[in-house]
């Protein structure tokens, strides 16, 4: 059923179900999230281990790793000695807390009247297809995530898109290709200077290996 406990037979989280506000990430939790895991423990540390600190703490935790993992999700319910399920209900009654972890690149389509007058949804849905997830959701590379969000205050450039901090104003579905093509360019060629960077000390090391040998 839809809407039933996220908890499996053995007790522990389950990682799917209608808890998450759409598909986990492969791997969701990288090495940055389990180093900052460590820095949710010691917070809790700091915490009386009572019900009444359920939302400061959801949003302490959501501060230090962006979102709520199942991981965070259960940490907290061992302190506060509730059950998973119940901190997941409380979690996801409120709009503030997401579940899956932002892109590095988040899109956020503001949806206020304007720009939903003047076409909002068509801009989302053209960012859904291009990046192949649906809104709540982040791409497997956790490059991009997607969002709608109220209105952010510049109607009269609706509709509008974020992408980052940067706003995008009087955005057409022909700008959305060329806006995630940026940021591809841009990554590659990051990279691109990376393994530069990474042969020409590599090649300045064998070198010195070699004067050395040379002695």
């Amino acid at each position: 059923p839809l809407f039933s406990s996220p908890r499996s037979h053995s007790g522990s989280l389950r990682r799917d179900g209608p808890f998450l506000r759409g598909p986990p990430v492969e791997n969701a939790l990288d090495s940055e999230d389990r180093a900052r895991l460590a820095e949710v423990r010691e917070a809790l540390k700091k915490t009386p281990p009572q019900r009444r600190h359920l939302i400061p703490v959801l949003q302490r935790v959501q501060s230090i790793l962006s979102y709520l993992p199942a991981e965070a999700i259960e940490l907290v319910a061992a302190h506060l000695n509730l059950s998973p399920s119940d901190v997941y209900g409380v979690a996801t009654f409120y709009n503030q807390f997401r579940f899956t972890p932002p892109g590095r690149h988040p899109v956020r389509i503001c949806m206020g009247t304007a720009c939903h007058v003047k076409g909002g949804e068509i801009i989302l849905e053209h960012f859904e297809r291009k990046l192949e997830i649906k809104e709540g959701e982040t791409t497997p590379d956790r490059e991009f995530s997607i969002d709608r969000v109220a209105c952010v205050g510049c109607c009269a450039l609706a509709p509008v898109a974020l992408m980052g901090e940067t706003l995008h104003g009087h955005m057409m579905t022909g700008k959305v290709e060329g806006l995630i093509l940026r940021v591809q360019i841009e990554n590659d060629k990051k990279e691109r200077e990376r393994l530069m960077e990474k042969g020409l000390k590599e090649e300045g090391l064998e070198r010195e290996r070699e004067r050395d040998d040379g002695q």
